[in-house]
């Protein structure tokens, strides 16, 4: 029996779903005259030809193939890129016996002598292609017999075969688990264990690329006394710098075939803000068009240079290069991109972000006091499709898509705190201070991130570094106070709302400026709360109220009134707490597209009645705020409601549902980083 398969590789891991998957389509292929054929796809370096060996030695294991195992690597007979099938066929004959002078010399007769030599009567056996780019490369090939299996190798999805022709296997990167376990194979070394941590962050740096945690084994077996902790660093320079044995000459090949924009788009990518983008984003990274950019991308996926099975994954659609391909594209773009080239994509893919933040901002918190008006649009680049929630009467209409603007938003975040880095640095001022403010909505329903103190520190100092604009300065200090007394700086809070109230004495009199006076008296009544100095606090609600009713602006007169109810309520005045407070929700239920406000009116509401005795009430309440906390996806808020409920059920002896909920909200808070 002809066995034409590679040494079984020593160390594997993982991949047992697609083993029985290829297994069970040959159990259940039922065709006498066509054979079953299993297709493997991942980008290079993902260790789908060692799959496919596995796969077959599996199969021989399991059915009578009496002729064994073929296999032909299609990059082998190329020429230009171009795959000439007869070739293949030549060669495939000589493995079933048919010496090189009886081959038939005409492509179809050669076709019909292969199909003969495979009919049912004739051959039983596995063929392996490997690295096929489309399906007519795969089809001449097929054996004419349903005893025989096909297993196909490729970088991207083979599109031209039609539906069940394929049992597809797409192979995802390995999970940090995997990883760890194939690198404690490959290097059995007790460092290991005695560091976990530096273990998995040499996994995290390969990115579940097996290919890559092999070369990250060979370091580490080569340097036995370093620590893991030091050999990141080499592991990290050794990636970067010279990429990934074995494997950097396939993308080379690949990157050298890919059409003009296809190249440049990939030169592009790794000087993306954040570790993601998507369709939109990469579109106004290239700057060509979508249509452009659409095929581009496509021509990355099915040349093994990116792998697109993550756009579905996620609403905004992200996608991402893994790490050591983003450092091939980063090596290349070294070589080929100017400084220029990459400045202009970045500056435009930043403006084009700004605004799509800012229209996001918009849509999930309502028209509210911004000091950076929405930038233009960016030729070429259309905006990411959310729709204005004031634009349509149908409540559930609005409230869908505020709630998939607010969506946007939190995918989006890790790319949106990037920009903010990037754009500081490139002392692109207007831009860092408007990124604050869709922040700002984003930081609301989640608190606590280190991240958004960063943005807001940023805004500060843009602010101070453009020095002409004192609604900057009154708002990012504003901003950034909030987190940090949050977080217990409450020395540093005061400093900045300290600085904001003196910035205030500098605006003007126009209707922006009067809103962020207002504004900045009522930072200054919130962390007089956070001290405790409710009386105090109240105070200044009061008097930013009067602001607002003096400009007038109908929603910070609500908001003030809704401040003013919580002070009260502190105070102990639960009679005045409920009336504001009744009042404030009202007003929110009565506002298009304020959700939080509504959801957050009604919890403290919740509170007062439910001091007041009014359980029913208040149950109802808390019932409200927690549907659309959920809806807005904010763990801050869903765990303080089922903390509020868990009282609730406590005082009127539901003991089981009270430690539901309460348990409920400890999940919350550790699944959100509130702990």
């Amino acid at each position: 029996m002809r066995v034409e398969l590679p040494p079984e590789p020593l160390n594997f891991v993982n991949r047992d779903e697609e083993q029985e998957r290829a297994v069970r389509a040959v159990m259940e292929w039922r065709s006498r005259s066509r054979p079953p054929v299993i297709g493997l796809r991942a980008p290079t370096g993902l260790g789908k030809t060692e799959l496919a060996n596995r796969i077959a030695r599996t199969l021989c294991d399991r059915f009578p193939f009496t002729d064994g195992v073929l296999s032909a690597d299609l990059d082998d007979f190329r020429v230009d890129g171009t795959l000439d099938p007869g070739d293949v066929l030549s060669r495939l004959l000589n493995s079933l016996g048919v010496k090189p002078d009886k081959v038939e010399a005409q492509y179809t007769a050669r076709c019909a002598q292969y199909w003969n030599r495979t009919s049912e009567s004739e051959a039983k056996f596995i063929l392996l292609l490997d690295n096929a780019r489309y399906a007519s490369e795969v089809v001449p090939l097929l054996p004419a017999s349903g005893g025989s299996v096909v297993i196909v190798t490729s970088h991207g999805p083979l599109h031209e075969f039609e539906a069940g022709a394929v049992e597809d296997l797409p192979l995802p990167p390995l999970d940090e688990r995997a990883g760890t376990e194939l690198l404690e194979l490959i290097v059995r070394d007790n460092r290991l264990a005695a560091d976990p941590e530096a273990a998995r962050a040499v996994v995290r740096l390969c990115d579940g690329l097996p290919a890559a945690l092999h070369v990250a084994g060979q370091l580490v077996r080569a340097h036995q006394l370093r620590p893991l902790s030091r050999l990141l660093a080499d592991l990290r320079a050794e990636l970067d710098e010279k990429g990934v044995s074995g494997v950097e000459h396939l993308w080379d090949t690949a990157y050298a075939a890919l059409s003009r924009p296809a190249a440049q788009l990939y030169r592009l990518l790794p000087h993306h803000p954040g570790g993601t983008f998507t369709l939109h984003s990469a579109t106004a990274l290239l700057g060509l068009g979508p249509e452009v950019c659409q095929d581009a991308l496509d021509e990355l996926n099915r040349t093994g240079l990116l792998d697109l099975r993550l756009l579905s994954l996620t609403e905004a659609g992200q996608m991402k290069l893994l790490g050591p391909l983003r450092a091939h594209a980063l090596r290349r773009s070294r070589r080929e991109a100017t400084d220029a080239e990459v400045a202009e994509a970045q500056v435009r893919l930043l403006r084009w972000l700004v605004r799509q933040a800012q229209l996001a901002d918009r849509f999930a918190a309502g028209r509210r006091l911004t000091v950076v008006d929405v930038l233009d649009e960016v030729p070429g680049v259309p905006d990411v499709p959310l729709e204005d929630p004031e634009a349509t009467e149908d409540k559930r209409a609005r409230t869908a898509r505020a709630e998939r603007a607010a969506h946007w938003l939190y995918e989006e975040r890790h790319v949106v705190f990037a920009c903010s880095r990037l754009a500081h640095a490139r002392g692109m001022d207007t831009e860092v201070v408007a990124l604050s403010e869709p922040v700002w909505t984003h930081a609301l329903d989640h608190p606590h991130q280190s991240e958004v103190t960063e943005v807001f520190r940023r805004a500060v100092d843009s602010a101070v570094r453009h020095g002409g604009n004192a609604g900057w300065l009154v708002r990012t200090r504003c901003q950034l106070a909030r987190p940090l007394w949050e977080s217990g700086e409450l020395s540093e809070a005061q400093v900045q709302i300290d600085r904001a109230m003196s910035a205030a004495d500098l605006l003007g009199d126009s209707e922006r400026d009067r809103k962020l006076a207002a504004s900045a008296v009522e930072h200054r009544g919130m962390l007089k709360g956070v001290r405790g100095e409710w009386s105090s606090a109240l105070d200044d609600f009061t008097g930013s109220r009067d602001l607002h009713r003096a400009i007038p602006n109908p929603y910070g007169i609500l908001l003030q009134t809704y401040r003013m109810g919580e002070a009260s309520a502190k105070t102990g005045d639960l009679g005045t707490a409920c009336r504001l407070l009744s009042e404030a929700h009202a007003g929110f239920v009565a506002m298009k597209n304020r959700e939080r406000l509504v959801g957050r009116s009604a919890f403290a509401l919740a509170g007062v009645l439910h001091q007041l005795g009014r359980t029913d009430e208040a149950r109802a309440l808390y019932d409200e705020s927690l549907g659309r906390a959920d809806r807005r996806r904010s763990g801050f808020d869903l765990a303080r409601v089922h903390d509020a409920l868990a009282e609730l059920d406590t005082a009127e002896g539901h003991l089981m549902e009270a430690e539901a909920h309460r348990t409920t909200a400890r999940t919350l808070r550790r699944r959100n980083g509130l702990v």
